[in-house]
């Protein structure tokens, strides 16, 4: 067969060199693996929005902290108070916040595979099924690993257990809900407690300062002075403590609430998945 040479219309009889034929035409080892990844960076975007508006708000804070630990304030809410609980608070608020880092960069996680998922779904009407541990569809794709993965490989083995039955997931939702938010829970118990600790600090400082009162002499001046020393000092443990957990409680709320609106929103986008695309198709096809 001729083989067009590019010049002056002359042509190339007989079979084409390895070397030349290499660079005519490329293998499709080498050309489908970049095609694949073009086409994924193209159509399946990263999503890590929520990982980023915690970054933001935990950067803001940590500002925030930087200046007060600058001018002194943490050394002199530590120096004045005596119970340590405004340590404790530190302690635990550190602790929290990391928690909640990690689970917000799991719901990050799970709505970029959502989304990729999604993408890849809602194409048609594949016709899914499951190998193993992964799902794939009908032009050998494989779904991205995560919870809304698992979620649809479940549906189509329940679907294809029970029989001609309307598919009903609401047990399967309920399972992937209590899967994507019963970590979270803990922020709220930690806020939570983070508050009783402050008006438990309260209650220590409150008597700590009464406490002086009982053996006050109001003619011994050194015992009124020694008295008031003792009643600044429990004054200052019940206000630090109490501020202390009222900050902390309120950021590790503010964390948690922009963690559970995201947990919902993947939930949402993984509820709208598979009853229009996934619930249907699989139901269609037992019909059939």
């Amino acid at each position: 067969m001729p083989v067009p040479s590019g010049t002056g219309g002359a042509t190339l009889t007989g079979t084409a060199p390895a070397s030349l034929s290499k660079r005519l035409f490329p293998s499709q080892k080498t050309a489908c693996p970049a095609m694949t990844i073009s086409l994924l960076e193209r159509d399946f975007p990263n999503d890590h929005l929520p990982l980023l508006r915690w970054l933001i708000f935990t950067g803001v804070s940590a500002f925030g902290f930087a200046l007060a630990w600058h001018y002194g304030l943490f050394h002199l809410m530590l120096a004045s108070d005596k119970t340590y609980i405004s340590a404790i608070i530190g302690v635990l608020y550190i602790a929290t916040t990391a928690h909640c880092f990690v689970r917000t960069a799991v719901i990050s996680r799970e709505t970029d595979s959502a989304q990729r998922v999604f993408a890849l779904v809602s194409r048609g009407a594949p016709d899914l099924r499951v190998v193993g541990d992964n799902v794939i569809t009908a032009d050998g794709t494989r779904l991205p690993a995560g919870q809304v993965t698992g979620h649809i490989r479940n549906l189509i083995l329940k679907a294809g257990l029970q029989g001609k039955q309307r598919l009903d997931q609401t047990l399967l939702l309920r399972g992937l809900a209590d899967a994507l938010r019963g970590p979270n829970q803990l922020g709220t118990f930690a806020s939570d407690a983070l508050l009783k600790l402050g008006l438990l600090g309260t209650i220590v400082g409150f008597i700590l300062m009464l406490a002086p009162i009982a053996g006050l002499d109001a003619a011994d001046r050194a015992s009124v002075k020694s008295s008031m020393g003792l009643m600044s000092d429990g004054m200052a443990v019940a206000m630090y403590t109490t501020l202390s957990g009222l900050i902390g409680s309120i950021l590790l709320q503010t964390q948690y609430y922009m963690l559970d609106g995201a947990t919902a929103r993947l939930f949402a986008l993984a509820t709208d998945l598979t009853e229009v695309f996934v619930v249907s198709v699989l139901e269609r096809e037992q019909d059939g």
